[in-house]
């Protein structure tokens, strides 16, 4: 599983003009899955953002946790983190779960990510979304379980 997460004042996510998903300051995540990823992967990824600390304390060091913070999650799925550039100049998409595996794989998840303590809001899976972020810091950080 790839997650790119921001670390956000605020963000949202649309469909068709509708919001369907919204969080003050925390983290935005978008969430690629391929057809070999397991749930290891999947508890991997919610230790690492559920303890992840990159808030400032009261002395401006990264040293808070979301749960710290009692910050919130965006998820919203994006198969294109596994778009493979190297020929030609049209992305290839074929590393990319198949949608039935990967939708599965995202929402379980984002119910760890539940599970975890962590109020969550998603998109909409295999939807076309406009995401809407302020980055704070701007602040990003990018996981890939090939990577642990």
């Amino acid at each position: 599983m790839r997650v790119l997460l921001q670390r956000v004042a605020n963000a949202s996510v649309s469909v068709d003009e509708e919001c369907i998903g919204q969080i003050n300051q925390g983290y935005l995540l978008l969430v690629g899955v391929k057809d070999t990823d397991t749930n290891e992967d999947i508890d991997y990824l919610v230790r690492k953002i559920t303890n992840l600390r990159i808030f400032a304390d009261d002395e401006g060091k990264t040293n808070l946790s979301l749960k710290d913070i009692d910050g919130d999650i965006l998820s919203v799925s994006q198969f294109t983190l596994y778009a493979d550039t190297k020929k030609g100049n049209r992305p290839s998409f074929v590393k990319a779960g198949k949608p039935d595996f990967a939708s599965e794989m995202y929402d379980r998840f984002n119910e760890e990510l539940r599970q975890a303590g962590n109020h969550v809001e998603t998109g909409s899976f295999g939807a076309d979304m406009q995401v809407n972020l302020l980055n704070d810091g701007p602040f990003t950080i990018f996981f890939d379980t090939e990577n642990k």
